[in-house]
């Protein structure tokens, strides 16, 4: 089961659609008046958040049929390439802490970060949206199937719940263990990793947590692309309270967290995190086959 040439070329014209649509065309519309500045969904104004929404959905419609007849597996994989584009040239954590100094001001920026992974998820769903509705186009010129699928049976609904679950506390050890960068002597307070480091441990931790509940529940990747949002928002929930910023305060500089995850921005978490899940997903899929049928 190894990827054809063609294949290839497939999932490269994917993601360079969404490179240089979304991660380039696109970029004017969330680029901060810093140029070394963070992205952030403060910087894109209501009429540029729904151009960008819109903008997901036809790239996601356009990546099905370069991709086709595999447009469904491949072209979901074009808006969050163009998200990471940007959370590649984004600036960091760190500089929004040091422009956000005093507690009151922390605490507001944390309150807004909280909720911002939901609107870069929001831009995958618009992506996946267009997919699917190529999907529909292009059935409708093809025979009708009879169908053959099951009622949802219950223990589907409870497996996704435990695959939502699962893949957050997955993704957040992993991220913990990954993403450290300098770390004071107690292992308690670790400084801002570097973009390449975040990359890196997004993409293995949500990578790992896509291969376990594809391998032992045989759910998709949606659920743990989904968690990557919910993960940025129990952090800064459990870590970034109003005694933890105060004791922060004064005491330590503005590169250095309480959790390696708070140091990630809502964009990068969720760029990468929907990257590396549906990564994880493939290679559970690949290694079940192999299981099944041997290495040839």
């Amino acid at each position: 089961m190894e990827l054809s040439w063609l294949m290839r070329l497939r999932i490269a014209a994917v993601v360079a659609i969404g490179a240089a649509l979304i991660g380039i065309l696109a970029w004017p519309l969330a680029a901060p008046s810093d140029p070394l500045g963070p992205v952030r969904i403060s910087n894109i104004s209501l009429v540029g958040a729904a151009a960008l929404v819109l903008l997901a959905f036809w790239v996601g419609l356009i990546a099905y049929f370069v991709s086709w007849p595999y447009g469904r597996e491949i072209g979901i994989l074009a808006v969050p390439s163009g998200l990471a584009i940007w959370a590649v040239c984004s600036g960091s954590m760190a500089q929004l802490i040091q422009l956000n100094p005093t507690l009151s001001q922390r605490q507001a920026l944390f309150a807004a970060l909280k909720w911002e992974p939901f609107f870069w998820l929001l831009i995958v769903a618009a992506g996946f949206a267009g997919v699917l509705l190529g999907q529909k186009i292009r059935s409708k010129s093809e025979p009708a199937k009879t169908s053959t699928r099951a009622n949802p049976k219950p223990n589907k609904y409870l497996n996704a719940i435990i695959a939502l679950v699962g893949s957050g506390l997955i993704a957040q050890l992993c991220i913990k263990i990954l993403a450290q960068d300098v770390m004071t002597s107690d292992n308690k307070i670790v400084a801002q990793p570097a973009v390449g480091q975040i990359v890196f441990a997004v993409l293995v931790s949500f990578g790992l947590a896509a291969f376990v509940v594809k391998k032992f529940l045989n759910i998709s990747y949606i659920w743990p692309t989904v968690a990557s949002a919910f993960v940025t928002t129990f952090i800064i929930t459990t870590y970034a309270r109003q005694d933890t910023l105060q004791y922060f305060v004064g005491r330590y500089p503005a590169t250095f967290f309480t959790n390696a995850v708070i140091s990630i921005l809502p964009v990068q978490m969720v760029a990468f995190g929907t990257l590396g899940s549906i990564a994880g997903y493939w290679l559970a899929v690949r290694y079940n086959y192999h299981r099944k049928h041997g290495a040839k």
